[in-house]
């Protein structure tokens, strides 16, 4: 039997020995009572009363590996807008189907991008004082990691036939999958299929 002072946490509203005092108090106080006598610590438990000991009752949100990359992904959409006035985004998928060439499946990309486009506002003075002249261009490739270092990238570049390419951003993307058919007169060494996807964004 205990009939000591029991240190009891700031009880749940509905538990009738919830801390009443200023809502000013610390979350993390303590509120003391004395126990009657005849009353043990098990009792107060089987009761629903008594409440276990924390150390505070405030939590720490962490943000999400998703949420992370969405805010990595506005923060690189804003530094595009920073160094050009965006127009729109042409965005595209290309394949190398034999040869294993991860080039040629980023140019298809591009070229797949930019070929069911018309930009006539450039050339028509739709913008005043702005021409294909102060055309200018972002490129990001989704590539598969383990091919970048073979991606050439003056050789993308070669792709646009007009424009200021500011940058050519390469992330972690696209695929490689199984053609179903490895052909040596092609060029194969196995039977990889690289695929490549491309956002072109275009501003001025």
């Amino acid at each position: 039997m205990v009939s000591a002072i029991a240190r009891i946490h700031l009880l749940p509203r509905c538990c009738p020995l919830h801390d009443r005092r200023d809502a000013s108090t610390s979350p993390n106080s303590a509120l003391f009572l004395p126990l009657p006598p005849n009353i043990c610590i098990g009792d107060w438990k089987r009761k629903g009363i008594f409440c276990p000991l924390f150390h505070s009752s405030r939590k720490t949100v962490r943000p999400s590996a998703a949420s992370t990359a969405e805010m990595e992904g506005k923060e690189k959409e804003v530094q595009v807008q920073g160094v050009m006035k965006l127009l729109f985004v042409e965005m595209g998928v290309g394949y190398d189907q034999h040869g294993q060439d991860i080039t040629v499946a980023a140019m298809r990309a591009c070229k797949d991008a930019i070929s069911s486009n018309s930009i006539p506002a450039f050339r028509r003075g739709s913008i005043p004082g702005v021409n294909s002249d102060q055309m200018k261009l972002h490129i990001k490739l989704g590539v598969p990691r383990s091919t970048q270092q073979s991606l050439d990238i003056e050789r993308v570049k070669s792709v646009f036939p007009y424009g200021q390419i500011l940058n050519v951003e390469v992330v972690d993307g696209g695929m490689i999958c199984s053609s179903g058919v490895c052909l040596e007169a092609l060029g194969d060494k196995n039977d990889d299929c690289y695929i490549v996807n491309a956002a072109v964004y275009v501003g001025y």
